[in-house]
């Protein structure tokens, strides 16, 4: 099993950065595709973005797609989420799951781990 924590959360004006961490721990961590929701208020939880367990391959959502990256590093068993030119839009708890299986996937239903969240809040 993995067990995920995430951080890096906070409060960010209009059209700053911030870059999210997940620390992952478990005995076959570097098997997993990791994957980044968000919910907000009010709002079903919504992919933002996921990565392969090597991190070669990456799928965005659209609305994030150009502004937010996602990378890995197996070594430290750390998934980040790279959060430029942010919107009120944004605005959200950001979640990271992991999933088992062998193909990547932007459906919540399809994880397998989940962190408890992190805050973002952008300010106009």
């Amino acid at each position: 099993q993995v067990q995920l924590v995430e951080s890096g959360g906070g409060l960010v004006q209009a059209g700053g950065s911030l870059r999210l961490s997940c620390a992952a721990s478990g005995r076959t961590f570097s098997s997993y595709a990791m994957g980044w929701f968000r919910q907000a208020p009010g709002k079903e939880r919504e992919f933002v973005a996921t990565i392969s367990w090597g991190g070669r391959s990456t799928v965005y959502a659209d609305s994030v797609k150009g502004r937010f990256t996602i990378s890995r590093d197996n070594a430290k068993n750390t998934v980040y989420l790279q959060m430029n030119s942010l919107t009120p839009e944004d605005t959200a708890v950001y979640y990271c799951a992991a999933d088992s299986g062998w193909t990547m996937t932007t459906q919540r239903g399809d994880y397998d781990y989940w962190g408890q969240g992190t805050q973002v809040t952008v300010s106009s």
